[in-house]
């Protein structure tokens, strides 16, 4: 009994050792050196007061601001701790009564708009929590924003491609923008 449980319980603790100490150790110590920013939350602060993170999104409902993809996270909005998609499938009456709810939404804050409604504003992301739109979907808001906040057109546009972030290396990815980030702009305090 004493040879078979010996070298199990070395096994054991030397596993214990390198994968519960050396391994989150050496993982956090690389993320800490190659990507500081991502690995310590990527805090975004306004004169020197935290007020989100860029890579969690968040609830924006006044007309001055931009508006996130929407969130199916519970028990409130962008709830970082409940990540999760609404999980309901095409065929679901549920998600076209919700999607249909979310367009009228849209035009109702902004009736004179005749643009397309861009996918990203009216369906959830599988985690909740997008950050980003698309620049269609910027775009779509731009008008409304301007209008709100007595700002030109151009103007509003020269900020979303000011903050637009383009495919990595031409070809990773999609063009979009960090609403956070351009609401903070529109703010100036950027």
């Amino acid at each position: 009994m004493k040879t078979l449980l010996r070298p199990a319980l070395s096994l054991f603790a030397a596993l214990t050792v390198l994968t519960g100490v050396v391994y989150p150790l050496a993982v956090t110590g690389v993320s800490q050196l190659l990507f500081p920013q991502e690995a310590n939350g990527s805090i975004v602060k306004v004169n020197g007061k935290a007020v989100g993170s860029a890579l969690i999104g968040q609830q924006f409902s006044s007309p001055g601001y931009f508006w996130g993809r929407p969130s199916a996270t519970g028990p409130q909005a962008y709830n970082a701790a409940a990540s999760s998609g609404s999980n309901l499938g095409p065929l679901n009456p549920a998600l076209s009564d919700a999607v249909k709810a979310r367009i009228e939404a849209l035009k109702a804050a902004d009736p004179g708009n005749d643009l397309p409604v861009p996918i990203d504003l009216v369906t959830a992301s599988a985690s909740g929590l997008d950050p980003d739109i698309s620049l269609a979907a910027a775009y779509y808001q731009a008008t409304r924003v301007a209008k709100t906040r007595n700002l030109s057109i151009e103007r509003a546009k020269t900020l979303i491609e000011q903050y637009a972030k383009r495919p990595w290396f031409g070809v990773f990815g999609e063009p979009r923008v960090n609403v956070l980030d351009l609401n903070i702009a529109l703010d100036g305090n950027r």
